[in-house]
């Protein structure tokens, strides 16, 4: 059992634990003990990026701390976005690459991602390994003395590298201009980046949420508040709106109506254009358990597949690599390109949704029109511990009846968070009111038995 990581990342309250120094120097102790035993005999290097937190600060000196005390020089560059990093890190034919971000968290969070070498995310095994040594005395048994220890140095271009390469991702055989973009970069990672990317290529670019204080990422902005890009479209006229969370690895869209466009509708409407072009491997999505059933619908309407994961971006990727498929994602905004990237990218998102305006001469709305949604209810409830739900009879039974009043009509999925102490319960069918009131009956039970006071 991992007692760290969690669906993405390790993820808490800055300065409590386990995002306090001295487990962060730790964390950084072993991540480079992993990489550097499996990179051979040569000197080692693993970047180290953030989002625009204040406590990135503190977190970022004492990863590399840790990292270089055990003989590897830290890449430092700065706040960038996580696909960004994971670009960087490939690029720079580094041994790993450590974000500091908690992504779509309010600022007061914080949390760690790490890659591999070439941009992935680490597998649980992985994960697990690097927990065993911070709770071992082996790390310090490997840490070098005198010129062995490691340096760290400051990578000025990082941010010119990943413009370059967002930009190389939109077809070469057209441009933005003409294009009116609204852009919420939700003061976070993307904020230095992502209006450069559209303005160079010729957009007319409306930027929000630009102006990081360390303390306002993800605050009333972003891809968890559409409706302030929503209100920037109406007010510009814009052809579309983009937003996207605090380390610009997932997007929302808001068509030129001021109508809000998720990760589901971009999915169906990128996947179907890369259907018809032959371009979509295997004539294959790859989606989570949380995305709508309409998703299916659409593609097999047109004759291409969707497949479903657990939740979290990674677990799409793994899904993708393992299987030979070129294209996912999830509901939330993560969209990934494996033709492109190895992770979500809000920006490479974006750009493929643009592309496929440009190219049809469509509005979103009403490329977004493909999709028909089932009726979906979503809620989260707080929970004081994560005990399994087949372990309480009355939440077990709770779900059970759920499913059997929705039958093949429908989807009862209960789940935890796997960042936060919280239950989320999804329910979909045809019926909005009846979807309420079983979602009502489940959450009573949880809260009754695990929720808190």
């Amino acid at each position: 059992m991992r007692e760290l990581f969690g669906t993405d990342g390790v993820r808490g309250t800055a300065n409590q634990a386990p995002l306090v120094p001295e487990t962060m120097v730790r964390l950084g102790k072993a991540i480079a003990a992993i990489f550097k035993d499996s990179g051979g005999d040569r000197r080692h290097k693993i970047v180290i990026g953030k989002d625009t937190r204040l406590s990135g600060y503190m977190i970022e000196q004492a990863m590399a701390s840790g990292i270089c005390s055990m003989g590897v020089d830290v890449l430092l560059v700065g706040p960038l976005a996580t696909p960004g990093i994971a670009f960087i890190t490939s690029g720079m034919r580094a041994d790993a690459g450590v974000v500091i971000s908690a992504s779509h968290n309010p600022f007061e969070d914080n949390g760690i991602k790490i890659f591999c070498k070439h941009g992935f995310k680490l597998p649980d095994e992985q994960e697990h390994r690097i927990e065993e040594l911070m709770a071992s005395d082996e790390i310090e048994r490997m840490a070098p003395t005198h010129s062995g220890i490691g340096k760290a140095f400051r990578v000025d271009d990082a941010k010119g590298r990943y413009i370059q390469f967002l930009k190389s991702t939109f077809p070469a055989d057209m441009t933005l201009v003409g294009q009116k973009i609204a852009l919420d970069c939700a003061n976070g990672a993307a904020y230095a980046t992502a209006p450069l990317v559209l303005e160079e290529l010729g957009a007319h670019v409306y930027p929000i949420g630009v102006d990081p204080d360390g303390e306002n990422i993800n605050r009333n902005c972003g891809s968890l508040h559409p409706e302030m890009i929503a209100a920037e479209v109406r007010k510009r006229g814009a052809h579309i709106g983009v937003a996207l969370d605090g380390d610009a690895d997932r997007v929302v869209f808001v068509d030129e109506k001021g109508d809000v466009v998720d990760g589901d509708g971009i999915m169906a409407i990128c996947a179907l254009d890369m259907l018809k072009t032959q371009r979509l491997r295997k004539n294959t999505l790859v989606a989570t358990v949380m995305s709508n059933m309409g998703l299916e619908k659409a593609l097999d309407a047109a004759g291409a597949h969707v497949v479903r994961t657990q939740v979290g971006d990674r677990y799409v990727v793994e899904r993708m690599r393992s299987d030979g498929y070129n294209f996912g994602g999830e509901q939330s905004g993560h969209l990934i390109y494996l033709d492109y990237t190895t992770t979500g990218d809000g920006m490479i998102g974006a750009l493929q949704i643009l592309a496929v305006m440009i190219k049809t001469g469509k509005p979103l709305s009403e490329l977004a029109s493909i999709l028909k949604k089932y009726p979906q209810v979503q809620k989260n409830i707080r929970v004081r511990v994560k005990t399994p739900f087949e372990e309480v009879p009355d939440i077990a039974n709770a779900i059970k009846e759920a499913e059997g009043k929705l039958g093949c009509d429908g989807r009862v999925l209960v789940r935890y968070s796997g960042t936060e102490l919280k239950a989320r319960v999804l329910l979909e069918g045809p019926d909005e009111e009846c979807l309420n009131q079983i979602a009502t009956d489940i959450c009573g039970a949880i809260q009754s038995k695990l929720g808190c006071e």
